[in-house]
């Protein structure tokens, strides 16, 4: 399942390098998961400060 960035997000940054097939970016006001090209590796949701990533 892929992971989805909610409004708690708080748009640090900590997530940009920790994705292995680069499918985050900044949106408008905050990061955005492209979910058909996640591969549900975690490796985001384990660096999120505010817990604002969840699997969809």
């Amino acid at each position: 399942m892929p992971r989805r960035i909610t409004e708690e997000c708080i748009a640090d940054g900590a997530c940009l390098p920790e994705c292995p097939v680069d499918c985050i970016s900044e949106g408008d006001p905050i990061y955005v998961i492209d979910e058909d090209i996640c591969i549900d590796c975690g490796m985001c949701q384990s660096v999120c400060p505010v817990d604002a990533i969840i699997e969809v």
